[in-house]
């Protein structure tokens, strides 16, 4: 097999970082490709970035890409995925071979206020990749769709064949808008997508605007915590480095039919209550959260719960990480990092 060199957008984000350095670890040639927004703290993504030898003050703010100091296969550039010409302009130098599309102005609420930002990420952003992959020939485009497609679904657990017409927030819509874009791309181009909806990923270096990361600085510093719907709320929480394995053994397989495309729940499929996510994150830090119950949010939905049967037939995907272990290896970091 000829060496791939792989295109992984959002690379400073949580499953952006990690995603990178799983392929890295393969001896895939990677370029990572974020334009480092404040949409959080920005030093958590440089953080991520010098974990893997891209140190901030290498990186070239006009697109430039960066050497990695510690990786011989990796380099780094700051670029907008809204910035067609400066894209084009990396797709055209690299000749990738495959790219993995992360980077998405990330957040159900924050959609609420700021629907613009989303229109540009998630739409225009999305339609750039979609158009550099068809035209420099990209040999398969694995993209993050969200378990948000499925709204307020009540047929559970969710599968791939269900509905998706009733988004509650317009990160929700997005992203099935997502899935529409590539199938008409692969139809008319014939370029192999596979869009993943991910399930409330979580672990170490996790985004901070997360229930796990806002509950355990919440709970560290003797502040409450918000608890939505009251608590009753399930949610299918999925350990990133099950992601991460999932999203490598999908990248190997593009789709064989005609049109090439397919769209796949990744989760754990074993969804738990709010509260006891809280009781686990409490029994590793050693504190009882002080919680403030407040109704449902809009755009939040009651339960995610992934149907993982399609994946489990394609690369044969069975997450091995426990809630228990998850939440005890997310706690280690958080109070090492911080």
């Amino acid at each position: 097999m000829n060496k791939r060199k792989i295109l992984v957008t959002g690379a400073a984000g949580f499953i952006g970082f990690y995603m990178a350095n799983a392929l890295l670890k393969l001896g895939d040639d990677v370029v990572g490709l974020d334009n480092l927004n404040d949409y959080y703290d920005v030093k958590l993504k440089y953080a991520r970035l010098a974990e893997a030898g891209i140190k901030k003050q290498m990186i070239d703010d006009h697109g430039g890409v960066t050497c990695s100091v510690d990786r011989n296969n990796y380099r780094f550039a700051k670029i907008d995925i809204t910035h067609y010409k400066k894209l084009e302009a990396l797709f055209k130098e690299e000749q990738f071979t495959h790219v993995i599309h992360l980077a998405a102005q990330a957040g159900v609420r924050y959609s609420i206020i700021n629907p613009h930002e989303y229109a540009q990420s998630n739409l225009v952003g999305f339609l750039n990749v979609l158009e550099c992959c068809r035209h420099y020939g990209i040999a398969h485009l694995v993209y993050a769709s969200s378990s948000s497609v499925y709204g307020d679904n009540t047929d559970i657990p969710f599968s791939e064949e269900q509905k998706v017409d009733t988004p509650v927030s317009l990160y929700a819509a997005t992203k099935r808008s997502n899935e529409l874009m590539a199938y008409s791309y692969s139809h008319l181009y014939n370029l192999p997508t596979t869009g993943l909806r991910f399930f409330t990923v979580y672990g170490p270096w996790g985004r901070p605007d997360m229930a796990p990361m806002l509950f355990a600085k919440a709970i560290l510093e003797g502040r409450p915590i918000k608890v939505f719907n009251n608590g009753d709320m399930q949610r299918d929480f999925t350990y990133i480095d099950d992601i991460v394995e999932g999203v490598v053994k999908v990248l190997e397989k593009p789709s064989e039919k005609a049109p090439p495309v397919e769209l796949f729940n990744i989760g754990n499929s074993q969804p738990i209550y709010l509260m006891d996510f809280i009781n686990g994150l409490e029994k590793c830090i050693g504190k009882k959260a002080i919680k403030e119950f407040l109704p449902m949010q809009d755009g939040d939905v009651h339960v995610t719960y992934a149907d993982v049967s399609k994946l489990q037939d394609k690369i044969n995907y069975k997450p091995t990480t426990t809630i228990e272990k998850g939440i005890e290896k997310f706690e280690k970091w958080y109070q090492q990092y911080n």
